[in-house]
């Protein structure tokens, strides 16, 4: 008997421990040691200080906080969220850091930076070059040399600049195609500083799609030369699927673009649809894409040219994919 108690003793041994090892792992605040009060008493580091010999030229604020006399007047109620900025273009299109824009005799660059950072760019271009400045206003964004006069103002899409090289109206070229070579070897994520706000759009002056009667439209707050500028270097790289969406002509003295495009609806069409319509295969369908100038305002409308049915959901949905080349 003494061995048969001496085996079952032995069996309720490894149960023991187990459970003497759970128990220590109990704190004064439950099964485990709550480690969140610790994060309670912690006291903030002191902050970062530079050394007074350090080259302020090479550092900026991150995230600068707007002075509040450029907030506007209080809101009486509640504001409109809008959606953040899509970080590619209409279909899905990656801009260069530094593209030209042209129109008839005028030419100009188009940074994918805010004006912030490409004034500070603009100075390291006349330095290096040597010019004689003559005049440099941050605030209006000019620079004027002995050479050229360089013009930097906010561009259509938010976020990117303009950049002009002229002298007395007329486009510098030389200079046009030194200062984009300068700032294509530049990029937007350079460590530049500026005390400049960049210009920037007052909700009042954003891109609006607006319904007229039966008749949608774009108002966009540009001059017309700088839309159609725009539009037509998109719309080069993105209409380009024949049967699809394809670019066919463009008129720069009339502003207006010629394409073909396949409405989303037409796109949709079911094989039962088709069978039971006149039409056995999805088509597409011309479309006159017209500006108009109404002051210092541009209108953007979707006119039909062909035969073809082209409902008001169709009209509005080419101008919302054409328009968000701007935004």
């Amino acid at each position: 008997m003494s061995s048969v108690l001496k085996k079952r003793a032995l069996k309720w041994i490894p149960l023991a421990l187990a459970t003497a090892v759970t128990l220590t792992g109990c704190a004064r605040d439950g099964y485990y040691h709550d480690r969140n009060l610790d994060y309670t008493e912690a006291a903030p580091a002191p902050p970062l200080v530079l050394p007074e010999t350090r080259n302020t030229q090479r550092y900026r604020d991150a995230l600068p906080v707007p002075q509040a006399a450029a907030q506007g007047a209080r809101l009486q109620e509640a504001a409109e969220i809008r959606p953040p900025q899509s970080l590619t273009i209409g279909s899905g299109l990656e801009p260069e850091y530094v593209e030209r824009r042209q129109v008839g005799d005028q030419a100009w660059l188009v940074v994918a930076a805010d004006t912030g950072t490409v004034w500070p760019q603009l100075e390291e271009f006349v330095r290096s070059r040597q010019l004689a400045v003559q005049e440099s206003s941050a605030s209006q964004g000019i620079i004027v040399t002995s050479q050229a006069d360089l013009r930097l103002q906010s561009a259509l899409r938010a976020g990117s600049s303009e950049v002009r090289c002229e002298r007395g109206g007329q486009v510098m070229t030389s200079c046009l195609d030194a200062l984009e070579s300068h700032l294509s070897s530049r990029s937007a994520s350079a460590s530049v500083s500026s005390s400049w706000t960049a210009q920037r759009l007052t909700s009042e002056q954003t891109i609006q799609v607006r319904q007229q009667g039966d008749e949608w439209e774009v108002v966009i707050p540009q001059p017309i030369d700088r839309v159609w500028a725009e539009l037509n270097h998109y719309l080069e790289l993105d209409f380009t699927q024949e049967g699809q969406r394809d670019l066919l002509a463009a008129d720069p003295s009339g502003h207006e673009f010629l394409v073909e495009y396949m409405t989303l609806e037409e796109r949709n069409r079911n094989p039962l649809q088709i069978v039971f319509s006149s039409d056995v295969r999805k088509m597409s369908q011309e479309i006159r894409l017209a500006l108009e100038s109404n002051g210092d305002q541009t209108i953007l409308r979707a006119i039909n040219a062909s035969e073809r049915r082209f409902s008001a959901a169709d009209q509005r949905e080419l101008l919302e994919r054409v328009s968000g080349y701007l935004r």
